[in-house]
């Protein structure tokens, strides 16, 4: 059982640590933290690398148990067939881009006018035939997720079309709104980061 104590640590250091350690081949981990949003961005990320997770929570002191699952048996071999040739590759579309939204509003010099144009813009692209693949919030751009905002149910019609939102976790902490989000996942620079790196395209606004 390895131990990695993240005690203190700022986003995305809890996750980058425990990322450190899987990558080394480590099976069971014990990952210490303490505040909800690293213990959850923790939780998620051993949980798409095939690890049980037990969460324990011992008067702010949060542990996380996690073992590696049994791998599934080998598939049979498939006798081999002539290669069948691959289509052409169309050009990457919605499905391959991202959009990293900073700020609550869609340029500075007017504030109202800002709010009208951000709220149009979401709306806009919630309406898109294929819309991206990604959608980050960071700074204050985290507050167009908060429940009372007119750009939540934007947002909500983008997941539901099969965009992942992702909110900044240190950002929502540091304005004091995290059980106010209303729509995506409560992230964290590493996995936000990742996402993007993983787009053909990036918007940032």
């Amino acid at each position: 059982m390895i131990t990695i104590n993240a005690m203190g640590k700022a986003c995305p250091e809890p996750v980058t640590m425990t990322k450190a350690a899987v990558d080394k081949g480590a099976e069971e981990l014990e990952v210490l933290v303490d505040n909800p949003i690293s213990a959850t961005n923790v939780k998620r990320f051993l949980e798409s690398k095939n690890f049980r997770v037990q969460l324990q929570d011992d008067e702010g002191r949060l542990k996380l148990t996690a073992e590696q699952k049994t791998p599934p048996p080998p598939q049979v071999p498939v006798p081999a067939v002539a290669p069948v040739p691959s289509p052409e590759p169309r050009p990457m579309e919605g499905e391959g881009s991202a959009v990293l939204i900073t700020c609550k509003t869609l340029g500075q010099s007017d504030q109202e006018l800002g709010e009208i144009l951000m709220k149009g813009f979401l709306g806009t692209l919630s309406q898109m035939d294929t819309p991206p693949a990604v959608l980050a919030l960071m700074n204050e751009g985290v507050k167009l997720a908060l429940f009372d905002s007119s750009t939540c149910d934007h947002l909500k019609n983008l997941e539901k079309k099969g965009t992942t939102v992702l909110v900044c976790g240190t950002c929502t902490n540091h304005f004091g709104i995290t059980n106010s989000v209303g729509v995506g996942t409560i992230s964290n620079m590493f996995e936000i980061v990742e996402s993007l790196n993983r787009a053909g395209r990036i918007l940032s606004l």
